[in-house]
C-alpha cells in the first residue's frame, strides 16, 4: 500500500520534533522501519517503474511464441526460467495478446495468437 505524501510527512516530521529512532517512529505510526528510512531518502512515492526485462531473451520468446503457438505460459516460464508472471509481463510489452477463436464450439474453444502491430 502507498501511503500518501501528507503522512509520510507528518511522520517524518513528528520523527524529528520529538528526535524518536526509526524503529519508535514506525512502532508509534505502525509502518514498518524500511519503509520510513526510505522516506528520509526520497519522500515522493514512486509512481512508474522503468526497468526493462532483465532475464528474458525478448528475440528468443517471440521466436517460441510463432514456433509454439498453443504452448501456456506456465511452460514457456519453466523454459526460460522465469516466472509466470515473467512472461506475462514480457509477452505484453511484446503486444501478443491471445483471443478465443470465434469459430470453435463453446465446448472446445481453441486459442489463437494476434500480435498486435505498433502504431
Amino acid at each position: 500500500m502507498t501511503h500518501s505524501l501528507g503522512f509520510r510527512m507528518k511522520v517524518l516530521s513528528v520523527k524529528e520534533k520529538e528526535k524518536l529512532s526509526f524503529r519508535k517512529t514506525a512502532k508509534r505510526f505502525d509502518v514498518g522501519v524500511a519503509s520510513i528510512l526510505r522516506w528520509s531518502k526520497n519522500i515522493k512515492p514512486l509512481t512508474i517503474r522503468n526497468k526493462p526485462a532483465t532475464k528474458i531473451n525478448m528475440e528468443a520468446l517471440k521466436k517460441d511464441i510463432q514456433d509454439n503457438p498453443e504452448a501456456y505460459q506456465y511452460e514457456r516460464a519453466k523454459k526460460f526460467g522465469v516466472t509466470q508472471n515473467g512472461i506475462w509481463h514480457a509477452m505484453k510489452r511484446l503486444h501478443v495478446t491471445y483471443k478465443k477463436n470465434s469459430q470453435s464450439s463453446k465446448g472446445r474453444r481453441r486459442k489463437a495468437i494476434c500480435l498486435l502491430q505498433r502504431n
